[in-house]
């Protein structure tokens, strides 16, 4: 979706990449991007997992923090049944992304230098029990 939206990317840094989070940088011709991915439920922030919420998804334009968690699971299910269907999205149109997943996933994190999403600093904790819970946090600027 970012490529589609910000157009190619130009850089892709791997800050961290850990048994339960990664963060990184990318640079798109109109966006510059600082994510964060997890699977533990404790990086959700205090105030949403108070709400009730077990995923969290949000982004900041220009100072504004859009915050769209709900509706995914439907988006994911209603795409996966497209698939099965014989529609979808070929190859070519998800090329980008797919790059960029592999990049990733293979690159050796460098650290927090530079441009880090503030959640990549949150604490470690190894060995921790997370039932199948995940979170998607994404900060766009």
């Amino acid at each position: 979706m970012l490529g589609w939206v910000f157009g190619k990317v130009k850089a892709n840094i791997v800050h961290i990449h850990t048994h339960d989070r990664a963060a990184g940088y990318l640079e798109f011709d109109k966006a510059r991007v600082r994510w964060f991915l997890s699977i533990n439920y404790d990086t959700i922030p205090a105030g949403v997992r108070a709400t009730g919420k077990r995923t969290f998804r949000s982004m900041e334009v220009e100072g504004e923090q859009i915050e769209f968690s709900d509706g995914f699971t439907e988006l994911h299910t209603d795409t996966y049944r497209d698939i099965l269907n014989g529609g979808g999205y070929r190859v070519d149109a998800s090329r980008q992304a797919i790059e960029i997943v592999h990049d990733i996933r293979t690159k050796t994190p460098v650290g927090l230098v530079g441009e880090y999403h503030p959640f990549a600093k949150l604490e470690l904790v190894e060995g921790i029990h997370l039932n199948n819970r995940y979170l998607n946090k994404f900060l766009f600027y």
